[in-house]
């Protein structure tokens, strides 16, 4: 007989497992473009206090020079991620000049390809090779999509969760194989309910209309500047945002039915090459346009909503790391950048994805089949362009399902899961966060996307007027925040080692740049 999650919560409590989810560890990557006082993508170079974005662990760039990204390492509480988070935020603020951190993931004054600059990493191979990848993206989607930003959410539980929960279950493989085993469980049921996270946190509804360059849009005019949908809940998740859209045709689909086979997948894509990538050449006229002309250049081009991860080991890919150690945390990256938080996301947010997180771990998770995928990627889809529209119905397992009643049942089936995580807590955080989400479900106009579109009706705001409105509040609260002398002296000599750790690097290198890629791709 098949056993409930409510069932698996209780054996999970009756065998005093509960505190070893105090061992859980958290981390956020957020997402942030540069702008000038006219909310134009910044044209200026990575500023050289920040530290260097080659080798600094937690500020760094990610497509662009103008796209930062801030990296949290793990907490065990969400609360410390966060102030990290913000203090991060806050040293890079309190080092700007005349320029804003951009509130929404979705850009806005976009002036074409042109005005995009490719993140720089300096004159060394490994500096060299992201900036070649960032210009194949560009050759391949364009710059445009890449610079839309986003939330990830980091999240793992501890070796002693893991051997225990083993024992529990009467598991007899290698804890290395069996935790990667149940990590692929998690990550199957948040594929299948991975459209209740643009759902309840999507924020991008709108659009400006620099960003489609022109060009023609099923979208409808919000007004003269602004594309949105009525009952869109994250327009960055839906079809103007980034894909790899050679998939469909070629075949390729990561396979998360286990860790080998979405290894041997991902293999495939990066050693298959592509006829259209083949155009635009490799190597042309002594200047690379890409690393190769495989359907996926490396790995991280493969765009997914959850991701397996492995810590990386000196020129290791991450599919070679898996494949050595297994699964070390998951990744979601379906999270909009939250306007209305200064950092970007919320205590509440991370608090509810932690509890779906056990919930999906919990959960009965069978292999996904053809029929499933397609259904999956259809009800993101729907979701990203219709999620608030009354009566939207949602496929689960070849049947028709009303969104806010499946949600709803969702949450239901969470509540036994977050009483689980809150005994260790007196205030009840997580039973707190789920009664939140639970008041969006039954009412779409509390969500983050409904509220986006009711502040530019109710103040006559174009998208532009209102990210622009929300940057310069959360620009205000960052200068109004006391400093944190500590964390402040701590980053500012990071800043300074990270820039000693690039001159290392690059005087370390012994090889020309197309040994080094020929070695890259080498390995493992």
């Amino acid at each position: 007989m098949v056993e409930s999650v409510e069932q698996r919560v209780q054996r999970f409590a009756a065998s005093k497992l509960t505190p070893l989810l105090k061992g859980s560890m958290i981390g956020v990557e957020k997402e942030s473009l540069r702008v000038n006082s006219d909310g134009k993508i910044a044209q200026t170079p990575h500023p050289r206090q920040f530290g260097s974005a080659l080798t600094h662990p937690y500020i760094t760039t990610d497509y662009s020079e103008a796209l930062l990204e801030f990296i949290t390492p793990p907490f065990h509480r969400s609360g410390e991620a966060l102030r990290f988070l913000r203090d991060l935020q806050q040293f890079v603020y309190n080092r700007m000049d005349h320029e804003l951190l951009w509130s929404t993931s979705m850009p806005c004054v976009v002036s074409g390809e042109g005005g995009i600059p490719i993140a720089q990493y300096g004159p060394s191979n490994a500096g060299m090779m992201k900036s070649i990848y960032r210009q194949g993206l560009g050759h391949r989607y364009g710059r445009v999509m890449q610079v839309i930003a986003g939330v990830h959410f980091n999240y793992s539980y501890s070796d002693a969760f893991w051997q225990a929960l083993q024992q529990l279950e009467g598991d007899e493989r290698s804890l290395q194989d069996y935790v990667s085993a149940r990590y692929f469980d998690l990550i199957r049921n948040l594929l299948r309910l991975g459209w209740l996270i643009p759902y309840l946190f999507g924020a991008s509804p709108a659009v400006c209309k620099s960003f489609l360059g022109g060009r023609e849009s099923e979208l409808e005019s919000f007004d003269e500047y602004t594309y949105y949908e009525p009952y869109a809940t994250s327009l960055r998740m839906g079809d103007i945002g980034y894909q790899n859209n050679k998939e469909n045709e070629t075949g390729i689909k990561a396979d998360y039915d286990s860790l080998a086979a979405y290894v041997e997948s991902l293999q495939c894509a990066i050693s298959t090459p592509c006829p259209d990538y083949q155009k635009i050449g490799v190597k042309v006229d002594g200047e690379y346009r890409q690393l190769n002309a495989n359907i996926l250049q490396i790995e991280n081009e493969y765009y997914s909503t959850v991701r397996p991860k492995q810590l990386l080991q000196g020129m290791e890919k991450p599919t070679t790391a898996l494949q050595r150690r297994g699964v070390r945390y998951i990744e979601l990256r379906s999270l909009d950048v939250n306007a209305f938080d200064p950092l970007g996301i919320n205590e509440h947010q991370m608090q509810f994805i932690e509890s779906l997180m056990l919930y999906c771990l919990l959960a009965d998770s069978p292999p996904i089949s053809p029929l499933e995928r397609v259904e999956i990627d259809q009800n993101e889809m729907l979701v990203a362009h219709r999620g608030r529209e009354p009566g939207l119905k949602l496929m689960r397992r070849g049947e028709a399902l009303p969104l806010r009643d499946w949600a709803a049942a969702i949450c239901r089936e969470m509540e036994p899961v977050c009483r689980l995580l809150d005994a260790n807590f007196s205030e009840q955080p997580y039973q707190q966060a789920l009664a939140r989400q639970q008041r969006v479900v039954a009412n779409p106009a509390l969500s983050p996307s409904a509220r986006v579109l009711a502040e530019m009706r109710s103040g006559g705001e174009s998208f532009f007027e209102f990210a622009r409105r929300k940057s310069l509040e959360h620009q205000w609260y960052f200068a109004e925040l006391p400093v944190a002398e500590e964390q402040e002296q701590m980053l500012s000599e990071l800043a300074q080692r990270s820039w000693l750790r690039q001159q290392e690097i690059e005087a370390s290198d012994k090889l020309s740049l197309d040994d080094y890629l020929a070695a890259y791709f080498k390995e493992g």
